[in-house]
């Protein structure tokens, strides 16, 4: 579903992606972890089609990122640190407004649907934003994506400031997408929940990817060791 060849990428001299090749399959979880500077937003934006590469080929489904079609955007969702939504809107109305945008229009019963499917309380559906914490807001971020039908979601530090139960929920969120198909790409930080949540890990520094193993071959305490070897 996602696949990178020799994928290069230079700010000012400086390699931001050097050489970095991976495959994520449909259905896979994939986490990319490493410090901030590494590499992770920026194979993410790539991907996104907000930047382009200096050399190297993305493609999506097949399809090369640069083509930039409509049909690539439809496949793709994106979810990032802090999910920019509406504050004086409910959860129901932000979903119903970004659905739109992408071109779909559900009745309220399939919205209030997708976000108990998101794991947002009924309770919370047509509640303000502004009332939500950064869990909730993470669900309507889910909920946008499961409305878009995207095949794959992309995450930026998606459980960073979750307490305990909101990071419960999130991996519970995110392994039903899987079942279901999702293809996710998540950049985290978080060595416990990559373990818990991701089917394969990849570790990059420097805008290298020096390791990548499947998580049914390492815990989260021998995961821990070769990160702090490695950063």
């Amino acid at each position: 579903m996602l696949k990178a060849i020799n994928l290069l990428k230079s700010y000012n001299g400086k390699k931001a992606l050097d050489n970095i090749s991976f495959q994520v399959e449909k259905g896979e979880i994939y986490c990319l972890l490493g410090q901030n500077g590494a590499g992770k937003t920026t194979t993410i934006n790539l991907f996104l089609g907000f930047i382009k590469p200096d050399d190297g080929n993305a493609f999506i489904d097949g399809e090369e990122i640069s083509t930039g079609t409509s049909s690539l955007n439809k496949k793709m969702a994106y979810i990032p640190e802090m999910v920019q939504l509406y504050g004086n809107l409910s959860g129901m109305e932000n979903l119903d407004f970004f659905s739109r945008i992408a071109g779909f229009k559900y009745p309220q019963e399939k919205l209030s649907e997708f976000l108990t499917k998101a794991g947002l309380q009924e309770d919370a559906h047509r509640q303000q934003l502004s009332s939500y914490s950064k869990g909730m807001r993470q669900k309507v971020g889910i909920a946008v994506a499961i409305a878009k039908n995207a095949d794959v979601i992309f995450m930026d530090e998606p459980t960073s400031g979750l307490d305990p139960k909101a990071m419960a929920e999130f991996t519970e969120s995110c392994k039903e997408l899987a079942a279901t198909g999702k293809t996710i790409f998540m950049a985290t930080h978080d060595i416990f929940n990559a373990v818990n949540v991701g089917t394969k890990i990849g570790i990059m520094r420097e805008g290298s990817i020096i390791h990548e193993m499947l998580t049914t071959d390492i815990d989260a305490n021998e995961l821990q060791k070769i990160y702090l070897e490695t950063i």
